[in-house]
Order: structure tokens, then sequence, then C-alpha cells
């Protein structure tokens, strides 16, 4: 089969944006670190892309704020609340638990707080990431004049995001002049470089401006431009055409560098704001962030040529998927949905951290992550054949596996408890919905192995042997966690399902998490076996004697306690088969009539992006490609992806959603490469001759 042209197929997805649009910003970065511009390629116009103000108008924004994954701050703390102090106990049948689930959602929307829930609040909304800075253009229509606030003062815009090089292009008309920037971030580094070229700059109506505010802990606020007295900006200037800021924000320091090619820097006037203009046509600006003043100077065409070469060789890599020939018409969405998700993904959620669900765009639940979006994010990595995407982030289990050991202790468990909000540090958020949620606890297990199918044979060693304590913790955690009775095991109250919306305390043995249980354990056992040591009898035994899940007429229960199944939020039932594959405990024949029934009656305003994806690879799974490609493509707005590639959820609140796009990618590959026993090509598409389908580079799912 002739090979795919990639280039061209990425190519013909360019993305191009020809007026301002709040909820059209671009991105470039590399997984640790991203700069996100406006129509200007820039971060010109703050206030247009404000996030609260678009929420409290109804409207969809998104900021453009600069984000990395060593960024974290910590309010004050002077009650010097700890997790204990947000504890609640819970009765179960192995003696009383503690869980911290001291915490009310409207108080994190700015909603009356009551005495008891003032710990769990600090605890939750700290630490959260920090916008490092804002890196714009500064326009006047005359010297002397305001800076232009309003983006409708430009004029024939015109902005390309190159995929294929990683290069932002904009271009657009002020004052009567043509104003040209391109925007490239280092592949490596927390670096991006500019070079800008107009009249404007010479005749002093354009210069660029770097602004910094405070910390915010808001839901989704990244900063705090009201508060310019709790925090320190120091200009350094130790060369002509080099400077350092250094950046204090409480006990959070960092330090970013510039060099530029023409002109001088100075202080603007209002607080941490600095201003470089000069007299030249084209200026080329390079600015680093560190944590620890290591940043060091680059050109513009040094960022340049490394972003370039990396990009070309991301997609290179791996796996490719295209859908030319198809006369289906709904295939060329699916293909720019494809290619655009690829490069946020890779900006997003490749990085040292699991990533937060709006990636390093804007801050949402306070720029923590989640732990069971993980495998949403970023397990795509490894069927597509880029499985060092995927390790990037795994050794973070490694480094928090102590303090996971330490929650499943406190709990009188076994093993190692993964949490569910998090931020590095590792330490849980209270939440009364996330301390008792539990279908993050086999990811890691699934995760590694996605890995060690996707790895060269010659390096599966290494992995196995560098995380087989984390896997041997995990499986202990979730073998003491069932809880027996005559003879079969549950998963037992409180427990909240990945469908959120149960009583914690009256639900029992819910249908995918029943699933994913034994698959969890298969894993470990799998991973023992690779050790050389014999599968554990204790586990086997759980695996033998879990319960099935709950059933009432013919199709699955979410959970097997009333009210058995509600109509909203996700219907992660479906996840038992499709998002896992075939095992004892789910028939193939009552999930596709639970599939169906589900796409029949399910209230979608309320579902989630990924929940499209979920539906799609139980569809292939049972052998329903006709409803694979509908439900990936269901027309719905929680499933609906902008020009930009992002997937909004709730207006500003969540105006994008990268788990989305990571369970869109993994949904594509399942789809088109099938799995070890699938016994067909592309599974999960019709077979009609309305798709044509080239695929190659994919790793087979388990």
């Amino acid at each position: 089969m002739t090979k795919i042209d990639r280039e061209s197929l990425v190519r013909r997805h360019t993305i191009e944006i020809s007026r301002p649009d709040p909820s059209h910003v671009l991105t470039v970065g590399n997984g640790d670190f991203a700069y996100t511009a406006d129509i200007t390629g820039m971060q010109t116009f703050v206030e247009y892309h404000d996030q609260s103000t678009a929420f409290a108008e109804q409207r969809l924004a998104v900021t453009n704020a600069t984000l990395s994954n060593w960024g974290w701050h910590s309010m004050p703390n002077p009650d010097g609340f700890v997790l204990d102090d947000a504890m609640s106990t819970y009765r179960t049948a192995r003696g009383p638990v503690r869980y911290p689930d001291k915490f009310d959602t409207a108080s994190m929307m700015g909603g009356e707080l009551a005495e008891e829930l003032r710990a769990g609040a600090w605890l939750h909304m700290n630490p959260h990431r920090i916008d490092l800075g804002r890196v714009g253009l500064r326009l006047r229509t005359a010297p002397g004049a305001e800076p232009e606030s309003d983006p409708g003062a430009l004029t024939n815009s015109r902005q390309r995001l190159d995929l294929w090089s990683g290069t932002l292009t904009s271009r657009f008309e002020y004052a009567g002049q043509e104003v040209r920037v391109t925007t490239v971030a280092d592949p490596r580094h927390a670096r991006v470089a500019f070079r800008i070229e107009s009249e404007l700059l010479s005749s002093g109506l354009a210069g660029v401006v770097l602004r910094f505010p405070y910390a915010s802990d808001g839901f989704f606020q990244t900063s705090d431009w009201a508060s310019p007295d709790r925090h320190e900006s120091t200009l350094e200037l130790p060369g002509e055409r080099a400077a350092r800021i250094r950046r204090v924000l409480d006990d959070t320091s960092y330090e970013v560098r510039l060099d530029w090619t023409e002109g001088a820097l100075s202080v603007a006037r209002e607080p941490h704001a600095f201003e470089l203009t000069g007299s030249a046509t084209t200026l080329e600006l390079v600015v680093g962030f560190s944590p620890d003043g290591e940043s060091s100077g680059e050109t513009f065409a040094s960022v340049s040529g490394a972003a370039a070469a990396w990009w070309r060789d991301f997609w290179m890599s791996g796996a490719a998927v295209d859908f030319a020939g198809s006369t289906d018409p709904r295939a060329a969405e699916l293909e720019r949905r494809v290619v655009l998700s690829q490069y946020v993904t890779a900006v997003n959620s490749s990085g040292s951290l699991p990533p937060q669900e709006s990636g390093l765009v804007a801050n949402s639940w306070f720029g923590k992550f989640h732990l069971e979006m993980h495998w949403w994010h970023a397990a795509h990595f490894a069927a597509w054949g880029r499985p060092e995407l995927l390790a990037r982030s795994m050794d973070w289990y490694l480094s928090i596996l102590d303090m996971a050991r330490e929650t499943a202790r406190r709990q009188s468990y076994e093993g190692a408890r993964w949490p569910k909000q998090v931020g590095p540090d590792g330490r849980e958020s209270p939440s009364d919905i996330g301390s008792l949620l539990v279908w993050q606890q086999p990811h890691p297990l699934h995760l590694l192995e996605l890995l060690h199918r996707s790895l060269p044979e010659d390096r599966r060693p290494d992995l196995v042997t560098r995380f087989a304590e984390l896997v041997e913790e995990t499986a202990r955690f979730m073998a003491s966690f069932v809880e027996e009775r005559s003879g079969s095991y549950h998963l037992p109250a409180p427990v909240m399902p990945a469908q959120e919306f149960y009583d914690a305390q009256a639900t029992e043995d819910p249908t995918f998490e029943l699933a994913y249980w034994w698959y969890g354990l298969e894993i470990a056992q799998t991973w023992r076996e690779r050790l050389g040591r014999e599968r554990d009898k204790r586990w086997q035994h759980i695996q033998d004697n879990l319960v099935a899940p709950h059933q009432r007429d013919g199709i699955y229960s979410a959970v097997a306690t009333e009210p058995y199944l509600r109509r909203d939020d996700h219907p992660s039932l479906l996840c038992a088969l499709g998002f896992l594959p075939a095992g004892p405990l789910v028939d193939a024949g009552v999930m596709e009539a639970t599939l169906l029934d589900v796409l029949g009656d399910w209230q979608w305003d309320s579902a989630w992006g990924w929940d499209f994806p979920v539906m799609a690879m139980t569809a292939t799974r049972v052998g329903r490609p006709d409803l694979a490609v509908d439900a990936l493509l269901m027309d719905t707005p929680k499933n609906a992806y902008l020009a930009v590639g992002h997937n909004p959820q709730f207006g500003s609140l969540l105006p994008l959603y990268n788990s989305a796009n990571g369970g869109l990618l993994a949904a594509v590959s399942l789809m088109a490469a099938g799995w070890d026993s699938a016994g067909t090509d592309c599974p999960g598409f019709p077979r009609d001759g309305s798709w044509q389908v080239h695929h190659e580079g994919f790793t087979v799912w388990p």
C-alpha cells in the first residue's frame, strides 16, 4: 500500500483565522510550556479574552495566557490548614473510614463559605497554576495616545497556524500600516520567540509590552490584575539587548529572560509592566521563563529552526490516517478533528505531569489535573505509536507512590490509592465527589500496559522493572477495596461511579468499575508473569468471583443499587466494553442493547466531550461500525470542535476540553487498527464503500 503523504495530509488542515473572536486563540508549546496568542500572534488584547467577563455575559471566550507545568503558587495559609482538617468519617463494613470531603462547589464559584468548609476550600484551591506573564503588542494611533484595547480597530486580519512546522503567522493592518508577526515556541524549553515587522515599529506607534499579574485562586481564572502590591517584578539589564525580570509571588519565584535584536526595554507606567521600543522596522524577541534562572539566550532563528524540526519529526513519526476518497460527507470534518487533535494534545498533554482538562491554554479547576482524565488525554499517544509522549508523565506516579500508600493506609486498605484532583505535589484536593471516585485507580495499569505494547521489544523489560512496585501496590489496593459476601466480591459503598451523580453512600457495584477492576487485576497478573513470578492467588480468586454487572430488561444498569441508571452526565457504563477489551464480566450482546438504549434516550446537553468517543469505542467492539461513526460525530453542542480545534463544554467556564481531543484520537485508532482478535481491518468504519480509510503506524489495541 502506498504510504500516506503526511505533509499534504497535515497542511490541508492548516488553521486560518480572518477576524478577531474571543473564543479563537492559538497556542504554541511543547507539553510542559505553552504560549497562547490572540489574533495579533501575541497577547495584545487581554481584556477581550477575559473569561470571567465573558462568563458573566454568557458568551464564549478563552484567555490568552502563558502556562507551564512548573509554575505553581499557593495563597498564604495563616491557619495552617492540613488535609485532616477537611475529613469526614464514613461508616463502612470494614469500620470507620475517613475521606477528605469537606468542600462545597458553591464556594468555588464565590458563594458563601461555611466555617467548617474553610480548610477544604483552601486545600482545594491551592496550589494553583500561574500565568507566567503576557507578551503583547502595544499599538497606538499617535505618539502618546492610549494603547489600543479594541481588536475591532484592526483590519484585514489574516492568521495562519502551520501545523507542520508549529509556526504561527499573523498579519493585520492598524493605523494604515501592515503588521506581520511570526510566533514559535521552543520544543524543549519554556521559551517563545517572535519576529515583528512593521513601519509602526520605527514610528513609535508599535512596541512590545510585557505584563505580569498576581496569581488567582479562582476556579477558571489564571490572573489577578487588581493586586499589584502582592507581588514583585524586578528588572535587571545585564547587556545592551538582554534583560532579566525576577518575579516573586509569595513563596513562588521565577525568572524571565529577554533577548532582542534592536531597541530598548524600559519600565512602563502601569505596575509590573515593561515596554520594548525601537527605531527599526523589524524586531526579533525571545522570551524565556525559568524557575531557577537557567534560561540561556537564544535567537529567533534558533528557536524557529528547532520548532520546525521537532514538528516535522512529530508528524513523520507514529501513526497517520487519511480519509481522502471517502464519499461520506462527514469524512473531511473527522479528518480535520483528527489532525487538529494531534496538535492540541502534543502541545497540551505530552508533558512531565498529567495534564489539566484545559491543558496549558487556560486554567480549569485551579489548574490542577484530574487523574481519572489522564487516560483520555494521553492514552492515544501509545496507540498512535508515540509512546515517549505518554511516558513523560508516568514517572510522576512514582514520585507520589508513598503518598498514595499513606492514603490507603489511612483508610485501612493495603497498597496505594491514587487521588482524583491534584497538583504536582500529589496532595489530594478535598471533594465530596472526588475523594470517593475509584475509576482512576486502574488507570496507571491500563496506561502502562498500552505503553508496554507500543514500545520496541528491547525497551519493554526496563519498563516492567521500573514500574513493578507501582503495579503491585496499585493492585494490592484494588484487591483490598473489594468486599466479599456469600462467595462473591463487590465494590462497596461509599463509592462514586464515573457518572458522578449518584449517592456514594448508597451506591454499589458500578458496571464500568467492576469490569475495570477485573481488567486492572489481570494487567497486574500479567506484569507478575513478566517478572517471572506466579499469578497472585488472592487476586485470581477475586477476579473469578467478582459479581456480574447488574441488568434490567436485558440492558446493563449503571450501578447495582437504586436508581440503577440516570440518563444524564457520562454514559460511562458503556466503558465496560469498548474502552476496555472483552472480559468475562460483560456480554457483548447485552452491551450492544445497552448502547442502543443509551443512544435512544440520553440528555446529551449534560454529556461531556469524551462521552462521544466512549460510544464510538463501544460500537466498534460490539460490531456496529455504523453506530461508531454516528456517535463520534454526533451533532450536538458538547461535541462541537471550533476552527482552532477546541471542544468547548460550559461556555467560558470550560471553553476547551482536551480530554475530548484525546478521546477522539483513541477512538479513531481503535476504529482503524482494531485489537488483537478483531479479525478485520478498520472494524469501526462502515463497509458500504462510503469510507476510504488509509492508515499506517498504529499500535493494535488489547
